[in-house]
């Protein structure tokens, strides 16, 4: 389960994301919301990448108290990913395999299933944003994440690569692993066994919005 209680993330500007209290039990949730609603922010604080106050935990895990723990137990991808332009995606893969434990094989699987082998060795600086974005999927996925967060994954890429993205979530989500996925493209979303729907306005999150 995941849990957010007293949440709070302000900006100098004034806007603030004020979340008292939210629990998800597994499976795969969706927020939705206009652009600068507090979506991103939510997520990067989620993921251990923005400061928060308040208190995050995953299966009794908390992010504040326990950050190393917390942060090799999710995935996570940015809705634009950035990585370092001299970095290879293979290099990017074995720092991230390593802190999580992943295997080659898992690996190899999923540059597979996402059609990198092809540009995997090249300098990230160089990719497509498709490529860019199937390599931040291909780094949420490994380690056998309990949380995967997504933000706009359907975004850049092909119809093939949304469909195989699909079928990913879908196969895990029965594994156990939960989802939280933003999104402003209907017909994947469409095709998910959406457990929970929320809406984010002006920084508040309301459920089935």
């Amino acid at each position: 389960m995941l849990l957010i209680s007293n949440f709070s993330k302000k900006y100098p500007s004034g806007f603030e994301v004020l979340i008292d209290e939210l629990k998800l039990e597994k499976g795969i949730h969706f927020i939705h919301g206009a652009n600068g609603s507090g979506k991103s922010t939510l997520l990067k604080a989620l993921a251990g990448i923005h400061p928060f106050q308040g208190k995050i935990d995953l299966n009794g895990i908390d992010l504040l108290k326990k950050p190393l723990e917390y942060r090799a137990t999710i995935g996570y991808a940015e809705a634009e990913p950035q990585f370092p332009d001299f970095l290879s995606l293979d290099d990017l893969i074995q720092v991230v395999a390593k802190a999580k434990k992943a295997n080659q094989e898992e690996i190899n699987q999923l540059k597979s299933s996402f059609g990198a082998d092809s540009f995997s060795g090249y300098p990230v600086g160089t990719f497509s944003s498709g490529m860019l974005k199937k390599s931040a999927l291909i780094l949420a996925f490994l380690g056998n994440p309990q949380l995967v967060i997504l933000d706009e994954p359907f975004t850049t890429i092909d119809t093939q690569t949304q469909n195989q993205l699909t079928e990913m979530i879908k196969g895990l989500a029965a594994q156990g692993v939960t989802f939280l996925i933003t999104s402003h493209q209907n017909s994947p979303i469409a095709n998910l066994p959406i457990q929970g729907t929320f809406k984010m306005e002006s920084g508040r999150l309301s459920k089935n919005g």
